[in-house]
């Protein structure tokens, strides 16, 4: 299987358009959607093409082939609109006899982690930043941003395939790779 990752939308009808021409472009099974979809928030400024609506006609096509999970920005009302859940708090993807814990960031983070077992991954956004940190117990992963990348990090998503995440920009340059 082979997933697509990403993160924090935030109603930017220009980054998702771009997001899907990179997902059709990787030929992946799945769009793992890690929350922050629709509304752009109170502490961020308006992305490019910020248009919510836009972004639910280009991903409700797609709703078969999404997981999502809620992000801090995410609601009840946007869950009316969208055709594939966006309420549940994580997901759990299993690979390579590991688990994958995927969720947004806000509730379960390096601060609060879940219970985790040794070699187990942390994966989600809300920082809009890059990362890969490995702790005592688990590694943390996050893809950046889709539409307001922070911190001088590019536009980017993940690739998960076969045990290995791939790091790339919006525009398809890996720029980084951890296997687990």
């Amino acid at each position: 299987m082979k997933y697509f990752i990403a993160s924090d939308i935030h109603g930017s009808a220009f980054y998702c358009k771009k997001m899907l021409e990179a997902f059709k472009n990787e030929s992946a099974d799945r769009l793992v959607l890690l929350g922050d979809i629709l509304y752009h928030g109170p502490r961020n400024d308006l992305p490019a093409e910020y248009d919510p609506k836009k972004v639910i006609e280009l991903l409700n096509p797609l709703a078969s082939r999404v997981f999502c999970v809620r992000g801090n920005c995410d609601s009840e009302v946007d869950q009316m609109v969208l055709n594939f859940p966006i309420l549940a708090d994580y997901c759990l993807i299993s690979e390579k006899d590991r688990m994958v814990f995927v969720t947004h960031g806000h509730q379960y983070n390096l601060q609060t982690p879940p219970l985790l077992q040794e070699g187990d991954i942390l994966l989600h956004g809300h920082t809009h930043v890059p990362a890969c940190t490995k702790t005592e117990t688990f590694t943390y992963l996050n893809p950046g941003s889709v539409s307001l990348p922070k911190e001088n990090s590019r536009h980017s998503y993940m690739i998960l395939e076969n045990g290995t995440f791939h790091w790339k920009t919006l525009e398809g340059e890996e720029y980084q790779i951890y296997s687990m």
